[in-house]
């Protein structure tokens, strides 16, 4: 066994974090040889729930979690952590749109920057799953100019895993024998869910793309890219709550494949710094397909674009744009 490693889970007595909390302490995350000490972050009002969940994390008898720090004080929340999950924010509510969003949230990731930068290990690895994520990353790789740009992301991976999830429902395969489905741009309804370089593990140990196994180029345009782009909203309507157990989940999946690499042709989706790759605009945080090795993520290059694809990846580029011009006006306000 491993010394412990901190990580820092914020808005840690909300829905998301219920779940993700046991995933991370039972050692789906960083390993099941790696013990951790979690620290929970949430507001003052939230800290009789938060003390409900520290009981509960005791009853699990995890034997990998080797203590838990329950606090409503930054400072103490990121002193020394290697991992940092920044769930919390205001959610989404019915009728609400992101713009509504990012008044709220974006002064919580300003301040959380503010306190990475002062308290936690240099190497930390952020993942920012709070809406609307990308630019609440960027916001908060900002406000952290002592830790690596690139140590910052946002999660587009719950896209992705609904992505993966719709085409291995059309095709009736195993959804793990799907794989390099891409989401480009923004974790927004603009978002492009792509699957042109997409592959499924076919019967008989075959690989043939998705775009040969679906046979279907106007499903994959229309239905697959809407239902994809509107998932968030569909789950919301049905639960009247936003996604919470998928979210955990694929907070997970996203940490995981940070801390131990990505398998050997395979890629992920992940939202990080753009540096113009694809076209896509600079200076905004920007989901792209990555691979992973020692930690270290790095754009896919050379995929073939095509026009379709060049006119989505416009769109939400433009929308990231947008969104980091009013996020820094309200900050500046």
């Amino acid at each position: 066994m491993s010394e412990p490693i901190r990580v820092v889970v914020t808005g840690a007595a909300g829905q998301i974090a219920y779940s993700l909390l046991y995933m991370i302490a039972k050692g789906d995350v960083f390993g099941p040889n790696q013990p951790l000490i979690l620290h929970l972050l949430d507001i003052p009002p939230m800290m009789g729930v938060l003390e409900g969940v520290v009981m509960e994390l005791a009853d699990c008898a995890l034997p990998l979690l080797r203590g838990v720090v329950p606090t409503a004080e930054p400072a103490e929340a990121f002193k020394d952590v290697v991992a940092a999950f920044l769930v919390g924010a205001m959610p989404r509510k019915q009728g609400m749109e992101r713009k509504d969003l990012l008044a709220a949230n974006v002064k919580i990731f300003k301040v959380q920057g503010e306190a990475l930068d002062t308290y936690a290990n240099k190497n930390v690895k952020v993942l920012v799953v709070g809406n609307p994520a990308n630019t609440n990353a960027l916001i908060c790789s900002r406000y952290a100019p002592s830790i690596p740009k690139e140590n910052f992301t946002a999660m587009t991976r719950l896209d992705q895993n609904r992505a993966q999830a719709q085409i291995a429902t059309r095709l009736h395969v195993p959804v793990a024998d799907v794989s390099n489905i891409v989401i480009w741009g923004n974790h927004s309804s603009t978002q492009f869910p792509d699957a042109s370089h997409g592959k499924v593990h076919m019967e008989k140990g075959k690989d043939v793309t998705v775009r040969e196994a679906v046979g279907d180029d106007a499903w994959l345009r229309s239905v697959f890219v809407e239902t994809v782009q509107k998932r968030g909203a569909a789950v919301i309507n049905a639960r009247k709550m936003s996604s919470a157990m998928s979210a955990a989940k694929a907070a997970g999946d996203h940490m995981r494949d940070w801390f131990h690499g990505t398998a050997s042709g395979r890629f992920v989706s992940m939202g990080v710094l753009s540096d113009g790759s694809y076209g896509a605009p600079k200076d905004v945080v920007f989901s792209f397909p990555v691979v992973i090795k020692n930690k270290k993520w790095e754009i896919v290059k050379g995929l073939q674009i095509d026009d379709f694809a060049r006119k989505m990846l416009d769109a939400t580029g433009k929308e990231l744009e947008e969104e980091r011009t009013e996020a820094l006006a309200i900050i500046g306000a």
